[in-house]
């Protein structure tokens, strides 16, 4: 009984080089029900990708991060799984993150610091 429920929950890849950050979306999201899977960094979020790659519905990434940058990230992932839904998340403004083209017009971006009301909302949105 236990693992079909476990079956039955929605898994999140979260990527943020801070821990702080990283602590509260992980804590927000797990509150609300999800299951999460944590990754350091860019390499690291495609090495849990990879070992976690049939369970996970969506990945919530830091745009700038050390080693790889979430674009890089979620690139990758999508050769893997081109259906993956992604949240990126920044401490910069909106607009330097698309006037130097980090990201592209149309990817869902949650700008630091946020409320759990938000991206709980977010993440509700995309998993529907």
């Amino acid at each position: 009984m236990k693992d079909e429920f476990k079956k039955t929950l929605k898994t999140i890849l979260v990527a943020d080089d801070d821990e702080v950050i990283r602590t509260f979306i992980k804590t927000s999201l797990e509150r609300a029900g999800y299951q999460i899977v944590e990754a350091i960094d860019g390499e690291d979020a495609i090495k849990k990708f990879l070992e976690h790659k049939d369970n996970i519905q969506l990945i919530i990434i830091d745009v700038i991060m050390p080693k790889t940058h979430g674009k890089e990230v979620y690139e990758a992932i999508k050769k893997v799984r081109p259906d993956i839904k992604v949240i990126f998340t920044s401490g910069y403004e909106a607009d330097f993150i698309f006037k130097k083209e980090v990201l592209e017009e149309g990817l869902d971006l949650i700008l630091k610091p946020f409320l759990p009301k938000v991206l709980l909302e977010r993440v509700g949105e995309i998993l529907k």
